[in-house]
C-alpha cells in the first residue's frame, strides 16, 4: 500500500511550522487546533484524490464570503501541500525534471498587454523610490531545446509592496508591473523594470490576525510570479525569491523552493538575475492548460 504523504515527515514538518508550534508566542491551543484543522484537509485532499481544480473551485465558494481567503490559504501551507502532492504524482508516474512549481497566489490579474522583444519594460508608473531590475534567461525543453512559441506572463509588486489592481493606495496604472511577453524562436527573454519591494498581509485584518494569533508573521520576500505556456509542453506556475531577501527563508505563504532562489548581482540601484526556465512535456491537452482556479479580470 502507498504511504501517505501528509504522515510523511516533510508534510508533518510544515504542519508545525503552519501551525506556530514551534513559535514562543500565540495561543497554545489555537495552535492545535489549527495544526489538526490543516491537516484533516489535506488528509481528504489525499484520500479523496482532490484535483487541483476541484481544491481551487471549492476555495472560490469559501472566499465569496472571506475577502481574503485567498492569503490564508497558502499562510496554512495547503497551496504548498498541492503543489507537493502534484510532485508526488508526477514522480509516482515517472516526471522528472523541469523548474519547480511553487505557488500561484491571489494576485494575477488576466488580459496584461501582450508585448513582444528584447528589451520589454513591465513598469509603466514613475517609482522613485525603486531601483531596477534587468532579468534575462531562456525558456528550455527537456532535452536542452529552444522552445518555440512561449509566452511568459509577469507580474510583481512595486517599491511600496503593492500590485496594480490590487493597490490600496490607487496610485498604479492598469496592468502596471504585469505583462505577456511573446517569446522569439529561440526562446529568450529579457525585461526590466521598478525594483520589487516584498509585502505583508494588510494590516488587522483576517489573515494578519490568524497568523499573529499562532505566532507567525506575514510577510513575504521581494519575487517575481510566472506563468510560462508554449504548445506541446506543460504550463508551469512558479516564482523566484530573491536569494539575498532576509525573508527569503521564512516567506509566510511557503513560495520558496530549491531552485527558485537566483541571488540578485547588484551594482548600485540596479539588480541583475540571469534565470532559465526548463519545461516538461505536455502528455495531454489538459498540460498546455491552466488550471480552472478563478481568477481576478480587469473590467
Amino acid at each position: 500500500m502507498m504511504t501517505s504523504l501528509v504522515q510523511s515527515a516533510e508534510i508533518q514538518e510544515l504542519l508545525d511550522k503552519a501551525s506556530g508550534l514551534n513559535e514562543d508566542g500565540g495561543n497554545s491551543r489555537l495552535k492545535a487546533i489549527i495544526r489538526d484543522f490543516v491537516e484533516g484537509v489535506m488528509a481528504l485532499i489525499e484520500k479523496h484524490d482532490i484535483s487541483e481544480s476541484e481544491f481551487w473551485t471549492a476555495v472560490q465558494f469559501l472566499q465569496d464570503g472571506a475577502s481574503e481567503f485567498g492569503l490564508i490559504v497558502p499562510g496554512l501551507g495547503l497551496e504548498h501541500f498541492i503543489d507537493l502532492l502534484m510532485d508526488r504524482k508526477d514522480a509516482e508516474a515517472g516526471r522528472r525534471g523541469g523548474t519547480p512549481r511553487t505557488i500561484e497566489g491571489p494576485l494575477y490579474v488576466e488580459g496584461a498587454p501582450l508585448v513582444e522583444g528584447d528589451e520589454v519594460s513591465l513598469t509603466q508608473d514613475d517609482d522613485e523610490a525603486a531601483g531596477n531590475l534587468y532579468m534575462t534567461g531562456q525558456v528550455r525543453g527537456p532535452d536542452g531545446e529552444p522552445v518555440k512559441g512561449v509566452t511568459l506572463h509577469v507580474w510583481h509588486a512595486n517599491s511600496k509592496g503593492f500590485y496594480s489592481h490590487c493597490d490600496p493606495t490607487g496610485e498604479q496604472s492598469p496592468f502596471n508591473n504585469r505583462r505577456r511577453i511573446r517569446l522569439g524562436e529561440d526562446g529568450r527573454y529579457s525585461f526590466h523594470s521598478k525594483m520589487p519591494s516584498g509585502y505583508a498581509v494588510p494590516p488587522d485584518g483576517p489573515a494578519e490576525k490568524l497568523l499573529h494569533a499562532v505566532g507567525r508573521h506575514g510577510n513575504r520576500p521581494a519575487h517575481v510570479h510566472f506563468f510560462v505556456e508554449a504548445p506541446g509542453y506543460r504550463t508551469l506556475t512558479t516564482q523566484i525569491n530573491f536569494g539575498d531577501d532576509p525573508l527569503a527563508n521564512t516567506d509566510f505563504a511557503f513560495g520558496t523552493r530549491e531552485g527558485l532562489l537566483p541571488v540578485p548581482s547588484r551594482q548600485g540601484d540596479t539588480a541583475y538575475i540571469s534565470f532559465d526556465f526548463e519545461l516538461q512535456r505536455a502528455q495531454s491537452a489538459t498540460d498546455e492548460n491552466f488550471s480552472g482556479r478563478a481568477r481576478a479580470k480587469f473590467a
